[in-house]
């Protein structure tokens, strides 16, 4: 889900306010990945202290090609190492009338400050590459909302690359999992996920998935997501 740090969330998307709403949809695990940044995400972890709420740090990164991709992380200091190599690549300034404020904000729901750069637009990153250097990182790579018409890797290539090393493929929460196996029978090698992407505190638990795990971490996912272990996702 996003943050009021990305210029399409909701302002009332602040850390203390995810992790409540989370709670209260009985999630047991959230990813938060915001576009092409992730200031916010320390944030959510510190909110979610004394809970059972499980929080994955990620970021929701734009390609040279404008597909959005899903990348989380096993720690902090693995986003940030990826975070260094997405600003380094991604160029301009937001313009907050035309696109919308980009807010960090900490736990307490007070205003850290404000990201100046273009987060809505595409990094510099061919998708290809975009995907090994998350996996340098440790991290777990999904091809975003893959149904959508825009801002996906089926939309902007056409296809699936198979030579492209996607951990997993995400459909938006217009489409059920069962649906795109109906929909997409050559992509039948892949695991498919779905999550509420919600940009809005109202649609926080409108769509999850399900995975059996050993316990709630992020080394469980993995698992799952391979089919691994006994571990596996619940098609829904």
């Amino acid at each position: 889900m996003h943050t009021c740090l990305s210029p399409c969330g909701d302002l009332d998307m602040h850390p203390k306010a995810i992790v409540r709403e989370s709670l209260a949809n009985h999630l047991d695990i959230i990813a938060i990945t915001d576009h092409n940044a992730s200031e916010n995400v320390q944030y959510v972890l510190n909110a979610s202290r004394g809970t059972p709420l499980v929080v994955i740090p990620g970021m929701e990164v734009c390609s040279q090609e404008e597909a959005h991709v899903l990348a989380l992380f096993d720690t902090l200091e693995r986003l940030y190492a990826f975070q260094r190599i997405v600003y380094a690549n991604l160029n301009g300034a937001n313009d907050q009338d035309a696109f919308g404020y980009q807010v960090v904000v900490n736990e307490k729901g007070e205003v850290e400050g404000f990201n100046e750069r273009l987060l809505i637009g595409a990094t510099d990153i061919k998708l290809d590459n975009m995907v090994e250097y998350i996996h340098e990182n440790n991290g777990i790579a999904i091809a975003s909302h893959i149904d959508r018409p825009s801002y996906s890797v089926i939309s902007q290539l056409g296809f699936i690359p198979p030579e492209i090393r996607f951990d997993a493929l995400e459909v938006s929460s217009a489409m059920s999992v069962k649906k795109a196996r109906q929909s997409y029978n050559d992509l039948a090698s892949y695991t498919f996920v779905s999550s509420s992407d919600a940009h809005f505190i109202k649609d926080i638990g409108n769509r999850s998935t399900r995975m059996y795990l050993e316990d709630p971490s992020f080394n469980e996912i993995r698992m799952a997501l391979k089919n691994e272990n006994g571990r596996y996702v619940f098609e829904d």
